[in-house]
């Protein structure tokens, strides 16, 4: 039973409710996530201390701006959770994080050292305008030094959003792009205009700003171990529901 403000809750109006939401079977697969967590944990003797679970809390009651110990209590009440149940939650996930490097710490340095190329970034600028020969107009006036790139985006280009950020697209993987675009726009020097472009029925121009090399940065290493560990719990998961 859960004690909510408008009344008590049974759990089976919770497990009902997930069902009809359609959630039931995320929340299923979390549960067996963190059994096979738990046996792997065990097995390797990984263990979290009290001061790790405080140092934790601590940071998450910074976060959420709580300096006494009743605006503690406060959000816990409001979150429908115990105190005993937050440090659980938060063993959990260290848990979770300790496995994660035990298993594949040295593989994701690894595996950024072969993609090392996947992880280059290009700052990407596009022009989309409807006819060919506009967009051979456009790019002889930018040429010509008659217009910059961004001035033509911020005028011609046909899609609102694209002309209010004049032209700029983001930051953008090889992975990102379609093989033969990202073939060019990785092969062109940054300041380069590229195109015109028949893309989709429409003609692009195009220009890399800046090239990103990969670097393997704190969170770029988080990013590779994350997917490796939930590849692995993948995999556990489906070795579990067919054995």
């Amino acid at each position: 039973m859960i004690i909510f403000k408008g009344g008590n809750i049974e759990s089976e109006e919770v497990i009902s409710t997930l069902k009809k939401n359609i959630q039931i079977k995320e929340i299923c697969q979390k549960i067996i996530y963190q059994r096979i967590i738990n046996r792997a944990v065990e097995e390797r003797g990984i263990s979290i201390t009290p001061e790790e679970i405080q140092a934790v809390a601590d940071q998450q009651r910074y976060e959420h701006r709580l300096f006494r110990a009743s605006d503690t209590f406060a959000w816990l009440t409001d979150q429908l959770i115990t105190a005993e149940e937050w440090e659980t939650g938060i063993r959990d996930r260290l848990l979770a994080e300790k496995l994660a490097q035990s298993l594949f710490a040295n593989e994701a340095k690894k595996y950024f050292a072969e993609h090392q190329a996947d992880f280059d970034q290009v700052s990407l600028y596009r022009l989309v305008v409807p006819y060919e020969k506009l967009a051979q107009e456009i790019f002889y006036e930018i040429q010509e030094g008659e217009v910059s790139f961004y001035e033509a985006a911020h005028i011609y280009d046909i899609d609102g959003q694209r002309r209010c950020n004049c032209g700029y697209e983001g930051r953008f993987y090889r992975w990102n792009l379609k093989p033969d675009l990202s073939a060019i726009v990785f092969g062109s020097p940054p300041g380069n205009l590229i195109g015109p472009l028949v893309i989709d029925q429409s003609c692009h121009l195009l220009l890399v700003e800046e090239s990103i090399p990969a670097e393997l940065t704190p969170e770029r290493y988080q990013e590779i171990l994350n997917r490796m560990f939930n590849e692995w719990l993948a995999t556990e998961l489906n070795y579990l529901l067919s054995s």
